[in-house]
Formats: C-alpha cells, sequence, structure tokens
C-alpha cells in the first residue's frame, strides 16, 4: 500500500510504500489531483515510479526532488517515454539527471545566457537517434513554459538520452564525444584539410573512432592484421593514424591495439580522397 507524503503538482507526488517504508516519486497524469499528506494512493499502470532511495551523477535522488520543479521531472519523463519509440530499452531512472539538467537549462534560456555545444555536430552523427528523439523536448518545453531550446542544448539532452539506453555513464559518454573530437581535429591538422561533416566518409569515420575509443577502454582486440597492407600502400595516412592512436592512448589512459592503426588509416584515406575530389 502506497501513502501520500507530499503533493508536488497535479502530476507528481511522494507517496511511501507502507510494506517497504521506502519512498517513491509517483509521476502520472492527475496522480497529485486533490490528493493531501497521509491519503492512500492507489497505484495505476499508468503511473511510473521511481525509489528516492537511488543515486545519479549529479547526487542522491532524494536531494534532486528536493530541489528541481516537478514540470521538469514531468517534461524529462515525457522525453524518456518518446525515445521507447525508438529504442528497445530505455532506464527511467535518467529523469532526475535529466530533469535537473533542464531546469539550468530553462533558467539559462530565461536569462538569455547562450550555451554553445562544440559537440553538437558529432552528437548529431554519434548519436543520430538520439539526438531525434530528444528533439521532443523543444515542443515540451515550449507548450509547458513558453520556452524555445536551442540545437546545442537538445544536444546535451540526447546525451541523457544515451545513458538511458546504454549502460554508459553521462560522462562516459561525453569522454567519447570529447575523443571522438579530438581525433578529427587532429587529423584535420595533420592532413592540412577541412573535412565536410557531410560526406559519408567523414560519418563513417566518426563512428569508427567512437567505437574504436569504447574497444580501447574495454581493453578488446582485433582480429585481422591491416597495418602490412595499409603501411605500403598509405604510408602517410599510415603515419597519422599511428600518431593519433598514440595521443587516444594518453588521453583515454589505456593502450591501443596497434592493429587499430591499419583500420583508422583506411578511414583517413578515404576522408582525404573525398576533400581532393570537391
Amino acid at each position: 500500500m502506497y501513502k501520500v507524503k507530499k503533493v508536488l503538482n497535479h502530476n507528481s507526488v511522494i507517496a511511501v510504500n507502507t510494506d517497504e517504508l521506502i519512498e517513491y516519486l509517483v509521476l502520472g497524469k492527475g496522480v497529485g489531483f486533490g490528493m493531501k499528506p497521509t491519503q492512500e494512493l492507489v497505484v495505476t499502470p499508468d503511473y511510473r515510479l521511481f525509489s528516492l532511495a537511488e543515486s545519479s551523477e549529479r547526487g542522491t535522488v532524494k536531494d534532486i526532488v528536493k530541489h528541481v520543479d516537478p514540470v521538469f521531472l514531468e517534461i524529462a519523463e515525457a522525453v524518456l517515454q518518446h525515445a521507447e519509440q525508438n529504442f528497445d530499452k530505455v532506464d527511467h531512472n535518467i529523469v532526475f539527471p535529466m530533469a535537473d539538467h533542464l531546469e539550468y537549462a530553462a533558467k539559462r534560456i530565461q536569462n538569455n545566457e547562450q550555451i554553445s555545444n562544440p559537440l553538437l555536430n558529432d552528437i548529431k552523427i554519434l548519436f543520430y537517434q538520439e539526438y531525434k528523439s530528444a528533439e521532443v523536448v523543444k515542443d515540451l518545453l515550449k507548450e509547458r513554459l513558453d520556452l524555445e531550446i536551442s540545437e546545442d542544448e537538445i544536444g546535451y539532452v540526447a546525451m541523457h538520452i544515451h545513458s538511458a539506453t546504454s549502460q554508459d555513464k553521462l560522462s562516459e559518454t561525453l569522454d567519447t564525444a570529447h575523443a571522438v573530437r579530438n581525433c578529427i581535429t587532429q587529423i584535420e591538422a595533420m592532413t592540412h584539410k577541412t573535412i565536410s561533416v557531410d560526406s559519408l566518409s567523414y560519418n563513417r569515420m566518426m563512428n569508427h573512432i567512437r567505437y574504436m575509443v569504447a574497444r580501447i577502454q574495454k581493453q578488446e582486440p582485433l582480429k585481422l592484421d591491416m597495418n602490412d597492407y595499409v603501411a605500403t600502400t598509405y604510408p602517410e595516412s599510415f603515419n597519422i593514424a599511428a600518431q593519433i592512436c598514440h595521443e587516444l592512448s594518453k588521453s583515454l589512459g589505456a593502450p591501443t591495439d596497434k592493429l587499430e592503426i591499419g583500420y583508422l588509416a583506411m578511414h583517413i584515406e578515404r576522408v582525404k580522397a573525398d576533400v581532393l575530389d570537391n
């Protein structure tokens, strides 16, 4: 049985499971309407329950619920429900750090503070489905709070969705995006060429580096050795790839399988060819 401890608004309450003696956040349309503390709450399948005993990267769930306006919990949950249309599994506990982020984003918008997301273009490519799912937040914020959210902010919401649909923490997801961006920047500097983000080869290289970073972090080896062939056929791209892998190892604090060099060099060669063709 659940009893209401605190009504947050018409659509959210804090309730206590009297059998477990655990507090829960209960989200659902009209769940708090007309309710009062100590009143019994009938939990229906339409409601979403979250234990307040959990913790997140931004602190304990209980602390987040204390200071976050419940409207942002509702919006964050609506975003995650929308994400279920594109992903098989969504961890709704991400609702708390996402709501916390959305509240700060709303304050920035209200204060006319411009935020820049240097990873935006990379996020759109690396986490395409996550970004498409995150776009719903634009309509939700406009409808509920009459706020216009930028693409830069939507990019960060997409990172929360990625955390909700994978085993990666938000900090790990951002680390991956930063590592990929650094690799691309280094490749452009070493080749003295600006790579078109609209090209297919750029897209393929971005995703290759993303999974290469994951392999380095998990220490997963490659099986096919292409190094001799690539080093002979494309020596310049091979040398660039070797330097990139070396720098990546230092930044990630983990050794890179030397077989990664040949694969990365192939992508660098394709990108160079695209630039020359254009």
